[in-house]
């Protein structure tokens, strides 16, 4: 016989202990599995989809509005602190669209370097006397606060973000203005979420839904602001979360379409289709700007280590940090503020190498000390130019060495942007599916494809942590870094369960049972025993303590202690399902009754049975063999 213990499975006949002469059944026994306590039956969706949808619908409605105030708010500060007038964004001369001013045309001299520091300044006080929380690139404290806070973002901060990152980036900070954004937006579907009654994952698409509308809305990239949401966000690929998330992006994309028109974000002359040995270089390229992703990512946070030393308070960081931007920005006025100019610059082929060197260096310089000060700004924009440079320099390189290899400076550039930002945030499908809908350019796919995996191998290899992820790990947090389908919702109940299981009657007596316990047989040490009637119904289940307290008198029939529907899963039921059931009504073991007739006891699954099936999962991970012999090889070599 085999025990239905919580660390053995069997595979035998369910058999009934003991006689069946005893007392009449008791009105208890009226139970039955028709009305048992079993998992709902699982679907994709249920009818919240419904609810949820609309309301991403409305949130990227919202986030499309609000991004575009965010970049009027960018602009106005940019055009009065650099230029001294309005008349660029405000008024009948000022010019229509999605642009960002470029703070580049100034004639300040020196004092340049003073502009920053005062963005710096304010953005330090309102993160002392407001939150701390709108300092840094957004998308880590969104994170943060759906792993550990159920998705809820303080309400300030849905208005103290964008106000902190329109100083800093307008008065020449070197920030892109996508993380400040898609922060406000996550705000937004969280405090949504916090005044409806709606559960915590439901909170969390709403905060994903209104942070992908905010980048869609920015650039106009709905697919890969999807994808955004999925690897940095959601943690999960499932229909309940893609839906909401989905409309929430092509809704805000159709508001920005609306307004501004359907053009790429960064236009890109036509290329054509690289040749074979164009992608081996492109491939290399990536993996080049793979190993400065990890440079990159390390210099950030080697940065904020050293600020953490300073014996100041913390709010006059970003004061330090804006006065080193404000001295790049003197030396190369064209690292100052968000540059998406400059990244039209790169992917049109418009700099010389010297320009590409002397930039690249320095807005790594600027940006880095920058954010590492602890200010509010995105990082997005200074990668792509950093990133940006650094391909186009190495297809500089390499066409010099290797004439034969005909690199397009121009995809290279396209590949080294997209390429550190997958690297340095290992968001792979991000990286791809973002440049090519910022350019529209699909002879770019492939270039794109191989360059950024290679890049993404690299910084898989050798950093633990990414840019995203390095601050929140180091506060305890444990960030989900791979998305695998769930292995107990793969098995059923059914192949599990024990099913030697050793039963009790309705109609016995305490007396009965107690002195069949007494024997101290295999059967007897069982932790809890099925309850059937004597029609071979299963009735519920009772634990052994109950069988031998005291406070039950001897004559008892065992159905007289029976409360409540009993707790059971069908054996069609995933090993998910039980998991689930058993913390929901805070037991160990489950009833499993038949997919056929819900009153016909099948076995009992334990959590002893649910870890035990993960032996095939980790079989399939770790164990090396060989399936198909070769020459005179008569075993498969293998090894765990």
């Amino acid at each position: 016989m085999t025990p239905a213990t919580d660390d053995h499975v069997g595979h035998v006949d369910v058999r009934t202990v003991g006689s069946t002469d005893a007392l009449p059944i008791a009105p208890a026994l009226g139970l039955s599995l028709d009305a048992a306590r079993m998992p709902r039956k699982s679907t994709l969706v249920n009818h919240r989809i419904l609810l949820i949808s609309v309301l991403a619908v409305v949130l990227g409605v919202a986030a499309a509005y609000v991004a575009q105030l965010l970049m009027l708010m960018i602009n106005l500060i940019t055009d009065l602190c650099f230029y001294g007038r309005v008349s660029d964004v405000i008024g009948p001369t000022a010019r229509s669209g999605s642009f960002v001013l470029s703070p580049a045309d100034n004639h300040l001299g020196a004092w340049v370097i003073l502009i920053p520091a005062i963005g710096g300044l304010l953005a330090g006080i309102m993160a002392r006397w407001g939150s701390r929380a709108i300092q840094g690139h957004g998308i880590p404290e969104a994170m943060e606060q759906i792993l550990t806070n159920e998705s809820n973002i303080p309400a300030r901060i849905t208005w103290l973000k964008p106000v902190s990152s329109a100083f800093a980036i307008g008065t020449g900070g070197p920030f892109g203005a996508e993380g400040p954004i898609i922060s406000t937006g996550g705000a937004l579907g969280s405090l949504i979420g916090q005044l409806l009654r709606v559960t915590a994952n439901e909170r969390k698409v709403l905060l994903a839904a209104g942070a992908a509308a905010g980048m869609a809305a920015v650039f106009g990239a709905p697919v890969a602001s999807l994808v955004l949401a999925v690897e940095l966000l959601l943690f999960e690929l499932r229909p309940r979360s893609l839906i909401p998330v989905a409309l929430a992006t092509v809704t805000a994309v159709g508001v920005r379409y609306a307004t501004y028109g359907a053009a790429p974000v960064f236009p890109m002359p036509e290329v054509l289709q690289s040749g074979g040995l164009a992608l081996i270089s492109f491939v290399v390229i990536g993996g080049l700007v793979g190993f400065a992703s990890v440079g990159v990512t390390k210099a950030v946070y080697g940065v904020e280590d050293l600020f953490e030393k300073l014996p100041i308070h913390w709010m006059w960081w970003p004061v330090i940090g804006a006065l080193v931007a404000g001295v790049v920005g003197w030396i190369e006025p064209r690292t100052l503020g968000v540059g998406y100019d400059n990244i039209d610059a790169l992917v049109q082929g418009h700099w010389g190498l010297a320009m590409l060197l002397s930039f690249g260096a320095l807005k790594f310089i600027s940006w880095v000390i920058a954010l590492g000060s602890g200010t509010s700004g995105g990082t997005l924009a200074p990668l792509f130019m950093i990133g940006g440079s650094l391909g186009a320099v190495l297809s500089i390189g390499l066409n010099h060495l290797l004439p034969g290899f005909h690199i397009d400076p121009r995809i290279a550039a396209l590949v080294g942007m997209a390429a550190i930002f997958a690297g340095s945030s290992r968001a792979l499908l991000t990286a791809v599916v973002f440049a090519f809908e910022t350019t529209r350019q699909p002879a770019c796919l492939l270039p794109l494809l191989g360059g950024c995996t290679a890049a993404y191998l690299i910084s898989a290899l050798i950093m633990r942590n990414t840019i995203m992820t390095e601050k929140i790990a180091r506060r305890g947090v444990r960030v989900p870094s791979e998305y695998a389908a769930d292995y107990l919702e793969q098995v059923s109940v059914g192949t599990v369960c024990s099913r030697d299981v050793a039963t009790l009657q309705t109609t016995q007596t305490l007396a009965e049972v107690r002195r069949w316990l007494a024997e101290e047989s295999a059967d007897t040490q069982h932790r809890s025993y099925p309850v059937i009637d004597e029609q071979g119904h299963v009735k519920g289940m009772l634990p052994r303590r109950t069988l031998l307290d005291p406070q039950w008198h001897y004559t008892l029939a065992l159905g007289e202690l029976l409360t409540g529907a009993p707790v059971a899963v069908n054996e069609n039921h995933s090993l998910r399902d039980a998991a689930d059931h058993m913390v929901a009504e805070s037991v160990g073991r489950l009833l499993v009754v038949s997919k056929d007739d819900p009153r016909k006891l099948v076995g009992i699954v334990t959590r002893g049975d649910i870890l035990t099936s993960h032996t095939q999962r980790l079989r399939e991970a770790r164990f090396k063999g060989r399936h198909i012999k070769l020459g005179k090889s008569s075993k498969a070599m293998s090894s765990i």
